[in-house]
C-alpha cells in the first residue's frame, strides 16, 4: 500500500513539474521564437538596423505594403500607399493606418514577415512598429511610420539578382490583456 502511494506521488510530482513547464514554455515561445527569427531572418523577418545603410545602389527595387487582422481584432488596417520604389540603400518611409471600429478600447500587437523570404535578411528596418501594443479607444484611428531601407550587401549575392520586389506584411492581433480588460479601464 505505501508503495502504491509513494509511486502515485510520484506520479503526480512529474505532472504538476511538467505542467509548470508547459505553462513556463507557453510564455516564454513568442519572445524567444521573435528573436530567432530577428536574428536568423527565418519566416521573412527583416533585419533590425541602428542607423542608415550608408551606400546606395543604382539599383531599384519596388516595396509593396500588405496589412492584414486576425479575425478576433475589430480593426480596420491598412497601409497609407501601396508601393514604393526606391534604390537599394536608400531610406524609405511608409504608413500604415489602424482604426478600431469597436465601441470599446482594444489593445493590439502587430508581427510582420517579409517575402521573398530569401531577402528578408536584407530588409532593415530604422523604426517600426510591430511587437509594440497600440492601444486605440473606440473610433480612434492611428498612423504608424516604417522607416526602412534594403541593405546594398544583396547585390554580392547572385541568388538575390532576381529581386525587384520585397513584400512587407503586418498582422495586427488583439492582445490578451486588451481582450479581458474592461472599457473603461485606465490606458
Amino acid at each position: 500500500m505505501k508503495r502504491l502511494q509513494d509511486k502515485n506521488a510520484r506520479t503526480a510530482l512529474f505532472a504538476g513539474i511538467a505542467a509548470v513547464t508547459m505553462v513556463g514554455a507557453a510564455f516564454a515561445s513568442v519572445p524567444l521564437y521573435s528573436l530567432f527569427c530577428q536574428v536568423t531572418g527565418y519566416g521573412g523577418t527583416t533585419r533590425v538596423a541602428v542607423g542608415e545603410a550608408g551606400e546606395v545602389l543604382d539599383r531599384e527595387v519596388t516595396i509593396l505594403f500588405d496589412a492584414n487582422t486576425s479575425r478576433d481584432i475589430p480593426w480596420d488596417f491598412q497601409p497609407l500607399q501601396r508601393a514604393l520604389t526606391l534604390n537599394v540603400g536608400e531610406s524609405g518611409l511608409a504608413y500604415y493606418r489602424a482604426t478600431n471600429t469597436s465601441s470599446r478600447r482594444v489593445t493590439g500587437v502587430a508581427t510582420y514577415n517579409v517575402a521573398p523570404y530569401k531577402a528578408a535578411s536584407y530588409f532593415s528596418k530604422i523604426e517600426c512598429f510591430c511587437f509594440t501594443e497600440q492601444t486605440l479607444e473606440p473610433g480612434e484611428s492611428i498612423d504608424m511610420p516604417v522607416l526602412f531601407f534594403v541593405d546594398p550587401l544583396i547585390a554580392e549575392e547572385s541568388y538575390l539578382d532576381d529581386v525587384h520586389t520585397i513584400t512587407l506584411s503586418y498582422t495586427f492581433f488583439e492582445t490578451d490583456e486588451a481582450a479581458s480588460s474592461p472599457s473603461d479601464a485606465a490606458p
